[in-house]
């Protein structure tokens, strides 16, 4: 977590995005973004064993349409959050159980 110049905490993982109910807008160079359910995002990153932090995250995806274009995978520009709306890529989302659990340790 970092805190912004006028003191505002910004997200560095994205645990803290779904801890904050946020989305994350992963954006190409192309110009082409998605939004990703923070959470349902995070509990893949979680069961596959990857780092979460938004820098080194980015290695873990990929714009299809420019994969389509060129012939090879290109890795997003940046990952940032958004506000969560309607809309939002689901993934596969933790059981209660496990996401109270990251919560305690989180909160510890």
């Amino acid at each position: 977590m970092q805190n912004t110049k006028d003191g505002l905490r910004r997200a560095t993982h994205i645990f803290e995005a779904a801890v904050w109910h946020y989305a994350v807008l992963v954006t190409c160079r192309c110009g082409h973004s998605a939004k990703f359910h923070a959470a349902s995002l995070w509990w893949r990153f979680e069961r596959k064993g990857w780092n979460d932090s938004f820098r080194d995250a980015t290695r873990h995806f990929w714009c299809r349409q420019c994969a389509a274009r060129i012939g090879r995978r290109v890795q997003p520009l940046r990952l940032e959050t958004v506000a969560w709306e309607k809309g939002v890529i689901e993934l596969e989302m933790p059981d209660e159980r496990e996401w109270k659990r990251a919560m305690r340790r989180f909160r510890t």
